[in-house]
């Protein structure tokens, strides 16, 4: 799963959209730009933008949609998405028919007027919106309008290295984020240098990625109600202050990041399996990564990533379906997101992940998706002890604390915000400025790019 690009062209100020509601125009493939209603049947062609579309788990549902709809004619622009593509394509008129991008996105499109209100189609096609995750809902609105349908769901816990606790003596419990004093002490004993360079990083704080859940777990809001940023809360600053601090005593951030950048992070020989890591906070997809590397000797350890009061706590990630301004197949959009995200489907999608599970004779870790009522069943049907407790631990950790995980208020400037905190965190790691400094432009140019979007 990679990270999306950010929308650089946001700023440059190139496109003058303004919002809009789908209206009722037929395109040249016979589709129509409306949004539909429960028994429409929409035909003609379906341009998606965004969706790489390659596991068992997206096969399964893009089938699903050919069966139900067979008059559509579904074409993926394959790949992840990217930012200035799709802003040209809007700007130019030509734009995809429904579009899979990050959710902290949506608010920045929304205010744009990039992307439409799918309040009309949440209503005319009968989604039953109480079936997803309410922060997953919480960050597809903007202004009491819902420009998105969740998907995935992303949250984070620590894995361990079992190996790596062993040989430094130290006990699975010490992985811990409530008393930070004794996580620096934990890391400094699981690190090793050789020649004055990282062998083996103790604990990486993922900050680069992990900032927003550092900050929440200090008490920080990076993003008020209301969407105005506030990237620069003393308790923000103090997080960041932190995880620097780890870093520095892991070598310092250049050689902590050369030596990173050599992990096979997706290989059956990865960084627990050679022992160049010891623990890290990462989201829930990653186990399933993992399994390969049992037969390599991985030891999987977990704990719950925590706040400093040490209650398990979680930002969250995922995308969503969007229908760009100007989409000519609108309907087949709005089922093709209803369709992809409903119960059915991923029961079917999960049949589909069992089904692989059998031919590689492994195990289910889990399919964590915006839908909280697909999950809770699919959890009860598919998930059983696999005989590795170690990822059975694992894999409750995220169970447990998706109730409890957290969204990032939505913002008109959502990608702006998105965008001012990377920098921030970036400059700080390098060393170009102080924790405080890098968070206090970051906040600076943020709050201009809120203040210029809510006037607009």
């Amino acid at each position: 799963m990679k990270h999306l690009r950010l929308p650089v062209v946001l700023a440059a100020g190139t496109l003058a959209l303004t919002a809009c509601a789908g209206v009722g125009n037929k395109d040249a493939g016979g589709g129509s730009s409306s949004q539909g209603s429960a028994d429409s049947t929409p035909s003609g062609t379906l341009n998606v933008m965004g969706f790489s579309g390659e596991d068992e788990v997206a096969q399964s549902r893009i089938a699903a949609f050919k069966a139900a709809y067979p008059t559509v004619t579904v074409k993926n622009n394959k790949g992840d998405f990217d930012a200035q593509q799709f802003l040209t394509a809007v700007s130019s008129g030509n734009p995809p028919d429904v579009v899979y991008m990050a959710r902290s996105l949506i608010g920045t499109y929304a205010a744009k007027g990039a992307i439409q209100p799918l309040d009309d189609c949440i209503k005319n096609s009968g989604i039953d919106t109480t079936q997803y995750r309410e922060a997953a809902m919480n960050e597809v609105r903007l202004k009491d309008k819902t420009y998105g349908i969740p998907e995935f769901y992303t949250v984070s816990a620590n894995l361990i290295s079992g190996k790596a606790l062993t040989s430094a003596g130290v006990a699975v419990g010490d992985i811990q984020t409530a008393d930070w004093d004794k996580l620096e002490q934990t890391a400094k004993k699981l690190y090793v240098a050789k020649n004055g360079r990282p062998a083996r990083i103790g604990f990486d704080p993922k900050v680069s990625d992990l900032f927003p859940l550092w900050a929440a777990a200090n008490g920080a809001e990076l993003v008020k109600p209301g969407g105005e940023p506030n990237l620069n809360d003393p308790k923000a600053v103090e997080a960041l202050e932190y995880t620097i601090k780890l870093i520095n005593d892991q070598g310092g951030w250049s050689n902590f990041k050369t030596f990173r950048d050599t992990f096979d992070l997706f290989g059956a020989k990865n960084q627990f399996t050679k022992d160049q890591l010891a623990a890290f906070p990462i989201e829930n997809w990653y186990v399933n990564v993992l399994l390969d590397s049992r037969a390599n000797g991985l030891q999987l350890q977990s704990t719950p990533f925590t706040d400093r009061q040490g209650q398990p706590i979680s930002t969250i990630g995922g995308s969503a379906w969007v229908v760009p301004k100007g989409a000519k197949n609108a309907d087949a959009a709005c089922k093709w997101a209803k369709t992809m995200t409903s119960l059915e489907t991923w029961h079917k999608a999960a049949e589909a992940r069992m089904q692989t599970v059998a031919k590689d004779k492994s195990f289910f870790t889990g399919l964590f998706t915006g839908n909280k009522k697909a999950d809770e069943e699919i959890k009860a049907q598919y998930l059983k002890p696999s005989g590795d407790a170690g990822f059975d631990q694992a894999i409750n950790n995220y169970y447990d604390v998706l109730d409890k995980a957290k969204s990032l208020n939505p913002s008109a400037a959502g990608a702006e915000i998105d965008a001012a905190w990377k920098s921030a965190v970036g400059k700080a790691l390098a060393g170009s400025a102080a924790p405080k400094d890098a968070l206090d432009q970051a906040q600076t140019e943020a709050k201009a790019a809120f203040d210029k979007a809510s006037q607009g």
